[in-house]
């Protein structure tokens, strides 16, 4: 006899992870079919000699407070702590570091003189920027590239070295493809209730938090997956079990190598393009438009030295490299002046980022030259002398949803062709949220869904 659970969760990532712990709270019975021998996704961490390394995200957005209230219920608040100071950014251009100046939002600096004193721009970029708030609303609510947004509004110069390397690198995309309503929807809104993104910043920016932005927790990330799991009940969740078909028989049946289960309701919480290969017997026009998600891969290089090896102070948490650079990498972070105890004392730990959307040719390097490529990069910015004590690689093929113009309206047909599909779920990165708070806040919302579901159907027939 096939067994019957309340809800099965398909990925054991940050979203799915999150989605079984809220099904589990509400008392339903829950299975986590993860097809690779661990659970977490791209949140990863090792913890060796001293040294702290998140192999993927590094931090919790405190703005968005699902993952800051997901740790608080798994026991973790106490353990988080906030940046290190000073926590300036840097962008390089011409091949030093330019600081993002104070009084600035994502980048863009919103008084007179926080644009005045700032190095990045020259005297006309800074002048093109400065007369945003002349510059007419647009009238139309077409979806617009992030890139072609920002140079409507602040001119060119901001486009090449805030747009593309801050902004679309958030997301390791091209900013030219990248969609501004789905990623930056406050910059929309701003122009679109304001007439001026400037304006309405200055208008209700309040002061600087004193913890900055951003959270962590001292054995990374991987903290808060780890304690995820420990959290689910025994049996709960089954790694390196890949589903192999997904149909429906009076209950959704979700087949393995080993076993089906019947279960009244579903949720992949699976890339996209994961999900259009399971999908494609329930709801063929979900499973091809699933399968249009874009993705990029990246490649994420920790190097540890000692610290009378680097000559750049690290006052700060890192830089962005725009594309006009040419320079081999994403960005860098200073690992060790961002977080308290992440190397061993007289050490540093840097990462930085290969790959992505705009330079998908990088990640196809063999791990050596990556490594190599990553050191120098450092290096001649950084004026390391002589080779790191240890290096770290990790790839993440496939992993970066890239939500490009027109995703929102995608998405919204994916939702259209599931609500035919009663008890069918979608959840993570590549549909709504991308970020550790939306995926657990997107993963929670669908295990309610999926709660009120399950409660409002007759029992399955086993």
């Amino acid at each position: 006899m096939e067994p019957l659970v309340d809800t099965v969760v398909i990925g054991a990532g940050i979203a799915g992870l999150s989605a079984a712990w809220e099904l589990q709270r509400r008392g339903l019975t829950v299975s986590v079919l993860e097809r690779t021998p661990r659970a977490g996704g791209v949140i990863l961490s090792e913890r060796f000699d001293g040294w702290v390394i998140d192999g993927g995200p590094d931090s919790l957005l405190v703005q968005k407070p699902a993952g800051v209230a997901l740790c608080h219920e798994l026991g973790l608040g106490d353990r988080l702590h906030p940046t290190l100071t000073p926590r300036t950014a840097y962008v390089l251009r011409g091949g030093r570091l330019h600081p993002i100046v104070e009084g600035s939002f994502l980048g863009f600096p919103l008084s007179a003189r926080a644009l005045a004193t700032s190095s990045l721009f020259t005297w006309p970029g800074k002048l093109r920027m400065g007369l945003e708030v002349l510059v007419p609303r647009r009238t139309d609510n077409e979806d617009e590239a992030l890139g072609a947004f920002v140079a409507r509004r602040f001119g060119r110069e901001a486009a090449e070295y805030l747009a593309d390397p801050l902004l679309a690198g958030i997301h390791a995309g091209d900013a030219d493809r990248l969609s501004a309503r789905a990623l930056f929807p406050r910059l929309v809104a701003a122009e679109s209730r304001h007439g001026s993104v400037l304006r309405a910043f200055r208008t209700v920016r309040g002061p600087a938090s004193p913890d900055g932005a951003f959270v962590s927790l001292p054995g990374g990330i991987g903290e808060l997956t780890d304690r995820l799991e420990a959290a689910l009940m025994p049996g709960t969740l089954r790694l390196s079990t890949p589903v192999t078909r997904l149909h429906h028989d009076g209950a959704f049946v979700v087949s393995t190598d080993a076993e089906s289960i019947r279960a009244k309701a579903v949720i992949a919480a699976v890339p996209a393009y994961a999900a259009a290969a399971l999908l494609g017997e329930l709801s063929p026009d979900a499973s091809r438009l699933c399968a249009e998600v874009p993705y990029a891969s990246t490649a994420t290089v920790a190097l540890g030295y000692r610290r009378s090896q680097v000559s750049h102070p690290l006052s700060g948490t890192g830089f962005v490299v725009p594309r006009r650079e040419r320079c081999p990498i994403l960005a860098g972070t200073w690992v060790s002046s961002k977080w308290p105890g992440r190397a061993p004392d007289g050490c540093v730990l840097l990462r930085a980022f290969v790959g992505g959307g705009r330079d998908p040719e990088g990640f196809a390097r063999p791990d050596e030259e990556l490594v190599s490529v990553a050191h120098d990069a450092l290096a001649r910015v950084l004026h390391i002398s002589g080779p790191p004590l240890f290096s770290r690689l990790y790839r993440w093929e496939r992993r970066s949803p890239q939500f490009e113009v027109g995703h929102l309206d995608r998405m919204a047909a994916i939702e259209r062709h599931l609500a035919a599909v009663p008890g069918l779920f979608v959840a993570g990165s590549g549909f709504r949220s991308i970020g550790i708070p939306d995926c657990v806040a997107d993963a929670r919302e669908a295990a309610a869904r999926a709660a009120a579901h399950t409660a409002a159907s007759v029992p399955a027939r086993s």
